[in-house]
């Protein structure tokens, strides 16, 4: 933090760290093939929408591009807004590089055009051998990587969480993943649409 950031009262952002973003990549293998949880072909970015014509152009070019380019991947696209007013932008393909690079080129697209402060995270699905849905979210603000686990006991249709499993999922994965340190900034995202 410099002197102009405590006059202001400001401070600089971190901006995405698309290293860090491409790491599930290759982190989903380790899934797969050590931990039997499988890529459920889909992934979000989230981002609070602005209701300038500027902000909208960027965001629909985005959805143009990844339409573009998801003739030749397979890659769809749609977008929603929730009741918090954040816009999802949800890509699905069965690769999860596809999904990566997808997501990369619609957060690179908003921080080119001076919206990265917009970015909230990027949300990857996955489900285990029972079925259950979990979620490797990337924080844009962070640069870090967290598992999570809704439907605690077992109940996916309760605001609850797994606590136990996301640990055991951030022992497990921590070699792969950068996965934020400060447990208490692993924000639970209930009403993904993935």
């Amino acid at each position: 933090m410099g002197l102009r950031d405590i006059l202001t009262g400001r401070h600089q952002v971190k901006g995405p760290a698309p290293d860090r973003l491409f790491a599930i990549s290759t982190a989903y293998i380790t899934l797969q093939t050590e931990h039997q949880i499988e890529p459920a072909g889909s992934a979000a970015i989230v981002f609070q929408a602005l209701a300038t014509s500027d902000f909208e152009a960027t965001i629909r070019e985005m959805e143009e591009v990844v339409r573009a380019t998801g003739g030749e991947t397979g890659t769809q696209v749609s977008t929603q807004d929730d009741s918090y007013g954040y816009r999802w932008m949800v890509l699905k393909d069965p690769e999860v590089e596809d999904l990566a690079v997808g997501i990369n080129a619609v957060s690179s697209s908003i921080e080119t055009a001076g919206h990265g402060e917009r970015l909230l995270c990027a949300v990857f699905a996955f489900k285990d051998a029972n079925r259950r849905r979990l979620y490797f979210i990337y924080n844009y603000k962070r640069g870090y990587w967290y598992p999570f686990a809704p439907g605690g006991a077992g109940s996916q249709s309760s605001n609850e969480r797994d606590t136990e499993r996301e640990l055991r999922l951030k022992a497990q994965m921590g070699g792969e993943l950068p996965m934020e340190p400060e447990l208490e900034r692993w924000f639970p995202l209930w009403g993904i649409p993935i």
